[in-house]
């Protein structure tokens, strides 16, 4: 007698017919679809990174090789060229560029260690268990990055200007020298201090939830062997915040580098900060009052690899250093 597998096609093992394929075509499926998913969450951001960051990066160096030249006479017309690298040895060779510079220099040496500073400062007491009022302390200190910095300039403006500054009134009525925030060099700190009093609230957050993550047993074990809060907090806080303190270095010396509302929102007021005092500023400069998108396009090409260098050789030195310390 026949085999009835046999007779079907089929060998007459279980699963090799159409009906035990089944398993195995939904195992094939969960497998793709397990690759497919993450490939699918991350589709919209990548569409978005694509979009927003990709395409006008290289269209902006696009913009950098190409400049404007009269062709036809003195009746000719405007007609866009491709000069190479012309803006950016312009742009390179333009003592403004230079100058604003050396002043975003003076300005970020007055803002990301007291910024940062004050922060771990506050992360510290915060952290401490006999401190009062931590939820209304935080929420205080983290408010004034809430406020809009064009608006927060404003209103630093408006308590340095001296025909309406309390600050003056106050100094005068106390018979005190009355403070001259528009100096030729209290400009930086009237200036700076804008930056740090908007951003100590979000690097202290930052410092404070890496501050939580960290197991109360160890500090028990800490007090326990008579450790007091100072030598906690520099010898077990201080330490483990290290990753933490290297991000928020990182993002404000990026930040740093694209200073421009404070001095542009200030600049109606004194006479002390011209349109190219920034950088980012001279990129405003040329590119929507001198109108010469291209040279203001190379200028950004310039500040953007000077500040993925900083960054990524301030990481770098960070880690020749932890290793050297691990050997």
């Amino acid at each position: 007698m026949d085999d009835p597998g046999r007779a079907a096609g089929g060998s007459g093992r279980p699963g090799s017919g159409p009906t035990g394929s089944g398993p195995a075509r939904s195992r094939r499926r969960r497998a793709v679809g397990s690759r497919l998913a993450p490939v699918l969450f991350l589709l919209p951001a990548a569409v978005l990174f694509v979009l927003f960051l990709l395409i006008p990066i290289g269209y902006a160096i696009l913009l950098s090789l190409h400049g404007q030249r009269v062709r036809g006479g003195l009746l000719g017309r405007r007609t866009e060229v491709w000069v190479g690298l012309d803006n950016y040895r312009a742009a390179l060779a333009d003592p403004e560029l230079w100058h604003s510079l050396v002043r975003l220099v003076i300005y970020g040496l007055l803002v990301v260690p007291i910024m940062l500073g004050l922060a771990l400062a506050f992360a510290l007491m915060l952290d401490v268990p006999t401190a009062r009022l931590r939820r209304f302390s935080r929420i205080a200190i983290f408010l004034p990055y809430a406020v809009p910095g064009v608006i927060a300039t404003m209103l630093w403006g408006f308590l340095y200007l001296p025909g309406v500054s309390p600050i003056r009134y106050a100094a005068e009525h106390l018979n005190l020298p009355p403070p001259n925030f528009f100096g030729v060099h209290s400009i930086f700190g009237a200036v700076a201090n804008v930056a740090i009093w908007g951003g100590v609230g979000f690097n202290m957050i930052v410092l404070y939830t890496s501050l939580r993550a960290v197991p109360s047993e160890l500090y028990d074990a800490a007090r326990v062997d008579g450790c007091g809060e100072w030598q906690i907090a520099t010898r077990i806080k201080i330490p483990l915040l290290v990753p933490a303190i290297v991000m928020t270095t990182v993002f404000s010396l990026i930040a740093t580098l694209q200073v421009f509302n404070e001095p542009m929102t200030l600049r109606p007021l004194t006479n002390l900060i011209p349109s190219t005092w920034m950088p980012l500023m001279k990129i405003y400069r040329d590119a929507f009052i001198a109108g010469d998108v291209y040279s203001a396009a190379a200028t950004s090409v310039v500040l953007a690899l000077a500040t993925l260098l900083l960054s990524l050789g301030f990481l770098r030195l960070l880690q020749r250093r932890a290793f050297a310390e691990e050997r």
